[in-house]
């Protein structure tokens, strides 16, 4: 199907229109037909669901196709000046006469023009407006022969004055009229393609859209729905569009539920925004938006929404951030505690979290590193950056250089293709937190150590650096410098990492905290699991009694068993001990008695100084004892008897 159907009601202009469509190079975009008035208004609504963008006609034709509010746009053919000259010296020639009586049949589009320009040729004309092509028959049975000379009009005006005896005179549009005509189509056909590029990009966005959408106008009848309306509805599109939302409304639910807000969007211009309703088993949420030109509504756009997709799609947008965006959740607001001690950690940490410098967070396992490291995340001019955290103790040596850095294809065998972006350019102009420091391999370390002085990384396998805009936050559960007098740990990386630090009091040293936290832990766990319970003093002291290795998150996890394993409701010493079977096994107090013990070493002891500093740094539990020594716990009791080294463990 062309783009340009040219409608002619003569022959001759048919004629006339090919020939100058081959002039200007837009025959094969222009499908020709000959029709007159209403066959041509008929023809015209044929074509408007077609591929045709504009249709060119000419006088009569051209009004009434403009009367019938096509949904194509119509060009009518100009009769120029030079016509209407041309066909009244013809009309003057064919009776022979000086002042020949000429009536001129036209419709409204032309009956001006043609007044004026007989005026300015001083000729003796008569115009007879119509409207419709009925009034041609009508005007030209009421007419007298007698009246007139000669009669001019169009095709089919001139056609039925001819049968009845009428002295007549077709009125033709000439060349520059034709050429005109085709310009303007040319131009709307490119306005056209423009408009139509856009309209089906946005019809593909909406389509895409899991909402459901409705448009109709101001009389209701449905002009647009996308795919999803479809599934809600149940019908397809053709049997929508064009259709009153009336017919669907009776049958179908959904819509006789929502037709109210509908009747009240388009009548009073009313917007209602989320309006959730239950349609059979589903929970719908709709939108009612009244479409507003020039301060009128013209019509109303409805949207349709399954709560269910809703609900699904923030789980999925949750996870999206939680795996992928690298988001810090936690403030120092979360740091509980009203001891001296953290009070004045959470400060100095608050005072680092200003400045754009490595920090380094020491503390015991438990104590809350990683909160603190959040924190100072969180209130820094990088709380917008992506915050990244990695256990180096949680990966194998071999791993960790891949992770931290990244590889490109082919780095090694089993590697992802294209390669992996590394965790330190994950974290570009955000912070990275690197937890258990001292457990990363010599070589990491240097790596490392690079990364800090130079500001850029190099993927496994790759030839060109990257440079990183990144904050390093380091945490660790052991004594750094002791690492390093022992060769475990470089000594430039540990100078590297400690340009600020921050050390985190174990549990057992924050005074009043320990039942603080018992009592907020409580508090929370009771209304998670809807288990009511309180503490007696004597309980309280209790609690407070006991080391807490483990620290703040032993507390915790102690507190929510206990809710969930006790039935009485008020908590005293004995039901805490009663539940608390595990505390023989895992309480060990730290040895008193170690640091002045090593003083009297000879240099001869160095073993047995490793062994005391070992058992003192995992509070006596021989098992993590020989795993932080590389040794079986066979081995350690015999060299814990040999050097006559005694562990007790604390049952009361």
């Amino acid at each position: 199907m062309a783009r340009i159907a040219f409608i002619a009601p003569d022959k001759t202009l048919l004629e006339n229109s090919k020939r100058i469509a081959h002039s200007l190079g837009l025959f094969n975009d222009t499908d020709f037909y000959y029709a007159q008035l209403n066959d041509a208004v008929t023809l015209a609504r044929s074509l408007e669901h077609t591929d045709v963008d504009v249709i060119i006609s000419r006088y009569g034709s051209a009004y009434l196709m403009m009367q019938a509010n096509l949904d194509v746009p119509v060009i009518d053919i100009q009769i120029s000046g030079q016509d209407l000259a041309q066909a009244f010296y013809d009309a003057k020639k064919s009776t022979g006469l000086a002042h020949p009586r000429l009536t001129y049949m036209a419709f409204g589009n032309m009956a001006n023009d043609i007044l004026r320009l007989s005026k300015v040729l001083d000729i003796d004309l008569k115009v007879v407006k119509l409207r419709s092509s009925d009034d041609i028959y009508k005007a030209l049975d009421q007419l007298s022969r007698d009246s007139l000379d000669v009669l001019i009009g169009g095709a089919a005006a001139v056609a039925y004055a001819s049968s009845l005896g009428f002295t007549t005179q077709l009125v033709q549009s000439g060349d520059y009229s034709l050429r005109d005509a085709f310009s303007s189509a040319q131009k709307l056909l490119l306005a056209r393609s423009s408009e139509r590029t856009r309209t089906e990009e946005m019809r593909t966005i909406i389509n895409a859209m899991r909402e459901g959408i409705i448009c109709v106008n101001k009389e209701k009848k449905i002009r647009f729905v996308n795919y999803g309306a479809e599934f809600f509805l149940q019908q397809p599109n053709e049997k929508l569009v064009g259709h009153h939302i009336d017919e669907y409304s009776a049958k179908n639910k959904l819509l006789r539920d929502c037709m109210p807000f509908i009747n009240d969007c388009l009548e009073n211009g009313t917007k209602i925004i989320d309006k959730i309703l239950k349609v059979d088993s589903l929970w719908i949420n709709f939108n009612f938006l009244p479409i507003i030109v020039k301060e009128q509504t013209t019509g109303a756009a409805i949207t349709i929404q399954d709560i269910t997709q809703i609900q699904e799609m923030e789980i999925k947008i949750r996870n999206e951030v939680v795996t992928k965006k690298f988001i810090a959740k936690y403030h120092f607001e979360d740091i509980l505690g009203n001891s001296p001690e953290i009070m004045e950690a959470k400060r100095m940490a608050q005072e680092f979290a200003d400045v754009d410098t490595t920090v380094l967070i020491s503390g015991e396992s438990g104590t809350g590193k990683e909160l603190f490291a959040q924190s100072i995340h969180n209130a820094s001019k990088r709380a917008n950056g992506p915050f990244v955290a990695i256990n180096c103790a949680a990966l194998p040596t071999n791993l960790l250089e891949s992770e931290l850095f990244g590889y490109v294809d082919g780095a090694f065998t089993g590697a992802r293709r294209k390669g992996k972006s590394g965790l330190f350019e994950m974290a570009h102009r955000g912070t990275i937190f690197l937890d258990e420091i001292s457990e990363m391999d010599p070589y990491g370390q240097s790596r490392l150590l690079r990364v800090l002085q130079e500001r850029q990384v190099m993927r496994l396998g790759d030839d060109k650096y990257i440079p990183i805009d990144v904050r390093i936050i380091a945490a660790t559960n052991k004594k750094l410098p002791r690492l390093v007098q022992r060769g475990k740990f470089r000594q430039d990386l540990f100078y590297r990492l400690k340009v600020l630090t921050v050390t985190i009091p174990p549990l057992r040293q924050r005074e009043g905290d320990i039942i603080f936290l018992a009592r907020h832990f409580l508090s929370h766990y009771v209304i998670k699991h809807q288990r009511p319970h309180e503490l007696d003093t004597s309980a309280e002291g209790l609690l407070t009694s006991y080391n807490w290795p483990g620290n703040v998150r032993e507390l915790r996890y102690f507190i929510e068993r206990l809710i969930i394993l006790a039935r009485e409701p008020l908590i005293t010493e004995t039901i805490l001990q009663k539940y608390w079977e595990d505390r023989d096994d895992i309480d060990a107090q730290p040895i008193p008695s170690l640091m002045p013990a090593v003083q009297n070493l000879t240099p001869d002891c160095e073993e047995k100084l490793r062994i005391l500093e070992a058992l003192n740094e995992n509070h006596s539990n021989i098992s993590k004892t020989a795993a932080a020594l590389s040794m079986d716990r066979s081995t350690l009791y015999r060299k814990l008897k040999s050097y006559k080294i005694i562990v007790k463990k604390a049952y009361d």
